[in-house]
């Protein structure tokens, strides 16, 4: 009987959080991650995370990324892309779920040439996507 090689190439210790976020399949390559990362889209234990931030298992990251903020603890750590099911399995996902078609509709409509939004018209919309 031979050894079968573990999908899961670094099971225990830290990955970049970049790197973890591409291989679990938050984002669609790393160097979108990396971009959220510097931007401040992501949080790692509550505190903004650069790129190379290490993270380990047990650690909440969030990610606002395509509309939507997603809310994921650490279950493995990986640093090399693996596939959809073995990606599933090194997180848990908290995240409260999509808004539906109807939501996202109603969220941000404005009438065209209506100009640029008025205080009071920012924070009605503010509050009706939950911010």
């Amino acid at each position: 009987m031979s050894a079968q090689p573990s999908p899961l190439p670094d099971q225990g210790g830290s990955a970049r959080v970049d790197s973890w976020i591409w291989s679990v399949r938050l984002t669609r390559t790393r160097s979108a991650a990396a971009a959220a990362c510097r931007a401040g889209h992501v949080r790692v234990n509550g505190e903004r995370a650069k790129p190379a931030q290490p993270v380990k298992p047990g650690d909440e990251v969030r990610l606002f990324h395509e509309g939507r903020e997603r809310i994921v603890i650490v279950q493995r750590t990986i640093t090399k892309r693996v596939g959809a099911p073995v990606a599933a399995e090194c997180l848990i996902d908290k995240s409260p779920p999509p808004p539906t078609r109807v939501e996202r509709a109603a969220a941000g409509l404005r009438d065209r040439g209506a100009g640029r939004p008025t205080k009071r018209e920012r924070r009605d919309t503010d509050a009706l996507r939950g911010r």
